[in-house]
């Protein structure tokens, strides 16, 4: 028997009103306060920096967590947890099913594989001096866990997920006490890194003259809204509602690719999906493409997918996702090994910021900055934080550095699965770890700078 007045039947939808009143409360501060309208910080951050506020305040006050409030339900710290695995996913899937007329030229196709050689290159960077550190505090600190810093490029990285992945795996496998809590806190400090670098650098960019002091209205025009040949705005459903709906049956074939991959590899079930969002990148591509032979087919006529609706909706999942994810970060994890965690977080901030400032000067002439800020947000906090930064600077995604992000996915993977396997390596042998992250590095910036490398050698060959 249902009661509509149990808190279990309320809960999740009041949790949902918190994170979208948050977001209300945060945009008003960031219009009326002037400060925080120059700082360039993203509403959706704000709105999450006002959660953890209200909750420690009520936390003090009540001597009980604010979402450990009965008319929340049972766990709604899983369920923010669960809100942020989600969004990240559902936002990628409606960015991927917008139809493109740019063609996947040879260039196109390099910046995109440089960008996902970029990523695991990072994640070995992290990786290294995490382990540095780490390997020298387990020298100073009594059994501390010499491979702890492992977790840099994770947390970093790959956000709270994979942080936690194996965090878990260090502290049930290797005797690391406290390695979820640690992965847990890595992952909040490389949110706060992708923040405050990203706001730094953006108002470094706007007093150079490099940005708008104020961003323009944006406007659009009836194409915008309702290219020809779509189906129209409303009739028997919205088109709205088409969309949603295409994401869903989506999302359903990603998790379907999912289970399969479970059940063929199950030592790498956790890892698997821990990759939703790129499962879904693929489903959405298959989409696409059995849209494409339908239409060729002339089964139908008419487009289906809009790109004003899909961007709208998948701009709505980053900023859930943002709120959700930083609401779902508990303060008192903080409190263990925060001085080697501190240390830990600047230098992930420096390292992070410094090679891919490199990076993007020296292989991305023609946009530079979008490219920068999209991955240095990605390889700090998630890559909705990367969005979110490139919004500030390309609202319209007009840059290819979107699609870069989304589809270097692909070969990231491909170089970055040895990293995953090496993970669990480090706890028996860290220093053979370093070693091998260090040679790693090293093919990883050839193969990077492949043509500036081959370009000097072959003039210094010509010159004698």
């Amino acid at each position: 028997m249902v009661n509509f007045w149990d808190f279990s039947i309320w809960g999740t939808l009041l949790l949902f009103a918190v994170l979208f009143g948050s977001l209300l409360a945060g945009n008003i501060l960031k219009k009326g306060i002037p400060f925080l309208r120059n700082s360039l910080i993203p509403t959706s951050v704000l709105g999450g920096a006002i959660i953890l506020i209200v909750e420690a305040i009520f936390k003090a006050i009540a001597g009980y967590s604010f979402f450990e409030a009965r008319f929340f339900g049972e766990d709604p710290t899983t369920s923010l947890e669960i809100i942020t695995y989600h969004a990240l996913a559902l936002g990628f899937i409606a960015s991927t099913l917008k139809s493109s007329n740019n063609k996947m030229t040879g260039k196109r196709a390099e910046e995109i594989f440089n960008t996902g050689v970029t990523t695991v290159a990072t994640y070995l960077l992290q990786g290294i001096f995490g382990l540095v550190i780490t390997i020298v505090a387990a020298l100073v600190v009594k059994d501390f866990f010499a491979a702890a810093g492992v977790l840099l490029p994770f947390g970093y990285g790959q956000g709270t997920g994979q942080a936690l992945n194996y965090g878990n795996i260090y502290e049930n496998d290797f005797g690391f006490i406290g390695g979820r809590s640690f992965g847990l806190t890595i992952a909040a400090l490389g949110f706060l890194s992708a923040s405050f670098g990203g706001v730094i650098h953006l108002n470094i960019m706007k007093r150079r003259g490099k940005l708008p002091a104020e961003k323009k209205q944006e406007t659009f025009t009836v194409e915008d809204v309702q290219a020809e040949n779509e189906i129209p705005m409303q009739e028997s459903v919205d088109k709205l509602t088409i969309q949603v709906a295409l994401i869903a049956v989506t999302y359903v074939i990603a998790y379907l690719f999912m289970v399969l991959l479970g059940n063929l590899l199950p030592g790498m079930k956790s890892t698997i999906y821990g990759f939703n969002f790129l499962l879904g990148v693929l489903a959405a591509t298959l989409v696409k493409l059995f849209i494409k032979l339908l239409k060729k087919a002339k089964l139908v006529k008419k487009d289906y997918t809009n790109n004003f609706l899909l961007t709208r909706t998948s701009n709505f999942f980053f900023d859930i996702m943002v709120v959700a994810g930083i609401a779902a970060i508990r303060l008192d994890v903080l409190e263990r090994y925060w001085g080697i965690m501190l240390i830990l977080g600047v230098v992930g901030l420096v390292v992070t910021y410094v090679y891919n400032r490199i990076v993007a000067r020296t292989l991305f002439k023609e946009y530079p900055e979008e490219q920068f800020l999209a991955m240095y947000g990605m390889l700090t906090g998630t890559a909705s934080t990367g969005i979110i930064l490139l919004r500030e600077v390309d609202g319209n995604f007009e840059t290819p550095a979107a699609d870069n992000l989304v589809y270097q996915n692909f070969p990231a993977i491909v170089f970055g699965f040895p990293m995953l396997l090496l993970a669990t390596l480090a706890p028996q042998q860290p220093y053979l770890t370093l070693g091998i992250f260090v040679a790693f590095f090293l093919v990883m910036n050839v193969i990077l700078f492949r043509r500036l490398l081959f370009r000097c050698r072959k003039k210094e060959n010509n010159d004698k």
